[in-house]
């Protein structure tokens, strides 16, 4: 694997003014006790709102944006195949937030600045969205449900670090990318921490110890599953629990993280789904460019998960967030908020999709990783892990509905793309850099 992979209005419209602190405080009532039982959260990869949801009606996106050099560039379409990847390190987060002191008070006007590397890199690379001809399902998962446009990551670089909040609430100090096993399978692996000045500090086995969301639920005697690719793949990715070394050395280990990913769907169909799931991709369904193989699998693999609920026994007791663990260097206009040395990272796309969720709502409330953890913490009445579940918005009281009767579940279809599924890219690999500012 390339070391680099690393305020909602009445239906059917936005509202206009951004929500006060006054309305925010009343954002984190808990769904009513018993309505919701499963929450289901499914993780894709790498693609900024602007890039993944450019367009939408109603929602703030930007259809250019400006560089280092003060030049406007329009951002062009460049599908899931795309044959070349955007560094998205913590450095390149302080390159493309542009900011003074850095990481704060950030401009987004040094994407340009991103390190690319792959095969026909066009020009000005990290300016571009996924045609929507390629990202229908998740703009008519939108049309039905809710998307919000503030949410943001809890920390500022790669895929590493964002499932460990996926799961934790915090990282451990960590950034960036494990230089081999994301965690404690191999004792030669370590990865680099960050700075409360989100410098680079000195390199740390990435095997941690604290507590998680799994631990909560263990101790509540509520069930949880993770679904992964194998640990044993040595190509695998994005299975946050085997860096939790309680976890990756017990019980918990067989009985709740499973693989492959969908085993997911048998498990649902057979009539088993936890209290708290989170579902991961392959490479190829991840929508992740490179490292996807220009696959455009992606969203028909979201459709399945989806639609698996869906049509379950589950459907009117569940919700479903759907999000993108980074930004993968791809542009984006909205400055993210700072809230700490790890956070906030720059802005991704959350579908809520529930028998609850309000119907053709775009969400404007500041959200974050933590909300998606504080959800689940009031659903099931556990305690808060971190910082950043504790300071989080959640959803339940924005994006839900909880005194309208549960909605019927409406299939959710994606034109057959098995034609043109993979393009195997034939251009001499090259590399584009930007000026380096040293660490």
């Amino acid at each position: 694997m390339l070391a680099f992979l690393a305020a909602c209005s009445t239906s059917g419209g936005v509202a206009n003014r951004p929500a006060t602190n006054e309305m925010l405080g009343t954002r984190k009532k808990p769904p009513p006790a018993g309505t919701i039982q499963h929450v289901v959260i499914v993780i894709q990869e790498n693609r900024s709102f602007d890039d993944l949801f450019q367009g939408y009606p109603g929602a703030d996106t930007a259809s250019s944006g400006v560089n280092s050099q003060g030049q406007t560039i329009q951002l062009q379409p460049e599908g899931f195949e795309a044959a070349y990847d955007i560094d998205h390190f913590a450095k390149s987060f302080l390159a493309a937030c542009n900011g003074n002191p850095p990481g704060q008070n950030c401009t987004m006007t040094g994407f340009d600045q991103e390190f690319v590397f792959g095969r026909s890199i066009p020009p000005n690379p990290q300016f571009a969205y996924v045609p929507q001809s390629e990202t229908k399902v998740y703009f008519d998962m939108a049309n039905q449900y809710v998307l919000a446009d503030r949410m943001f990551t809890s920390h500022i670089d790669a895929s590493f670090v964002s499932h460990q909040y996926l799961i934790a609430g915090q990282a451990g100090g960590a950034a960036n990318i494990p230089t081999t096993t994301w965690g404690c399978g191999d004792p030669e692996s370590l990865v680099e921490t960050l700075n409360q000045d989100r410098s680079i500090g000195p390199s740390i086995r990435p095997c941690f110890d604290y507590q998680t969301l799994g631990d909560e639920l263990d101790a509540a005697s509520l069930p949880w599953r993770y679904y992964a690719v194998p640990s044993t793949d040595p190509n695998f990715g994005w299975s946050a629990y085997q860096a939790v070394h309680h976890i990756f050395d017990g019980p918990d280990w067989t009985a709740n993280v499973k693989s492959p990913p969908d085993q997911f769907l048998k498990d649902v169909g057979g009539g088993e789904l936890a209290a708290v799931t989170w579902v991961t991709p392959t490479g190829l369904n991840s929508d992740h460019p490179i490292e996807s193989g220009g696959s455009l699998t992606g969203p028909k693999w979201v459709e399945k998960v989806v639609n698996a609920v869906g049509r379950s026994q589950f459907w009117g007791s569940t919700a479903i967030f759907v999000m993108w663990d980074d930004w993968g260097g791809w542009y984006d206009h909205v400055p993210p908020p700072y809230v700490d040395y790890d956070g906030l990272g720059i802005r991704v796309p959350l579908l809520v999709i529930s028998p609850y969720a309000k119907q053709n709502y775009v969400s404007h409330v500041q959200y974050e990783v933590g909300s998606l953890l504080r959800f689940a913490e009031d659903t099931f009445g556990l305690a808060r892990l971190s910082a950043s579940d504790a300071r989080a918005n959640s959803p339940a009281a924005d994006c839900f509905d909880f005194s309208q009767a549960p909605r019927k579940f409406v299939p959710i279809r994606v034109k057959d793309t098995s034609a043109r599924e993979v393009r195997a890219p034939q251009a001499p690999f090259e590399f584009v850099h930007f000026q380096d500012t040293g660490d």
